[in-house]
């Protein structure tokens, strides 16, 4: 398991992170942590390594973009001195061009996701433990949707600065996918973006598969 003794992880996002978590800090008792994916984690790594004593802090804001973690994160991400972070952004980037297309000032094209997202890694990633990098996603599995495309161009773009930098990789999308071989959308999310309670166990699964959680452990 890559999260050692008395680590502090900090998860930001955007609502699929938040899940209704306690201002200003996501942590604490009555579902402090959200009642999401990041809920579960914290539920599986309490409960797995109870030695370990890890610290989970949810940072996800509902409605956020990649250029509104970038306006909040010296005091959401800098100031908490995070042993390890994980992002998980670009669904509104892109969903805002498709809901929103004619209020432009609301999108946020290819360039400067990249641009943003790269810049944060570069800022912080000296500064930690580990970084986890993780793809937004369209419960969609037909490829030529077209926000479902979009959504495909900005989670390779995470892939590719998580290869740049080094950073650990979770592509949400490929977990979905391999759940809507056999799931209609509906079922895991209503709007095909936040998901269900079994929607939410994809991602958890996902992010403690890439550090490498051990299920099996006792």
């Amino acid at each position: 398991m890559k999260l050692s003794a008395g680590n502090k992880v900090v998860l930001i996002g955007d609502s699929i992170t938040d899940c209704g978590r306690r201002q200003p800090h996501g942590e604490g008792l009555f579902e402090g942590i959200g009642k999401g994916y990041v809920a579960q984690v914290d539920a599986w790594l309490q409960v797995g390594y109870p030695e370990l004593g890890l610290r989970l802090i949810n940072m996800g804001t509902s409605g956020h973009t990649i250029r509104d973690l970038k306006a909040r994160w010296q005091t959401d991400v800098i100031d908490l001195q995070p042993d390890w972070l994980s992002i998980m952004i670009g669904i509104n980037d892109v969903w805002r061009q498709f809901d929103q297309p004619t209020i432009t000032e609301s999108h946020v094209y290819p360039d400067e996701y990249r641009a943003t997202l790269e810049e944060l890694v570069v800022q912080t990633k000296p500064l930690l433990q580990g970084l986890i990098l993780m793809t937004p996603f369209h419960i969609e599995p037909n490829q030529t949707d077209r926000m479902r495309a979009r959504m495909d161009e900005y989670g390779a773009i995470v892939r590719e600065i998580a290869e740049r930098h080094g950073t650990h990789f979770v592509d949400t999308q490929a977990a979905y996918d391999r759940i809507l071989e056999h799931i209609y959308p509906a079922t895991l999310a209503w709007d095909r973006i936040h998901p269900s309670m079994p929607g939410h166990t994809v991602i958890a699964r996902a992010f403690l598969d890439a550090i490498e959680f051990d299920y099996g452990k006792r």
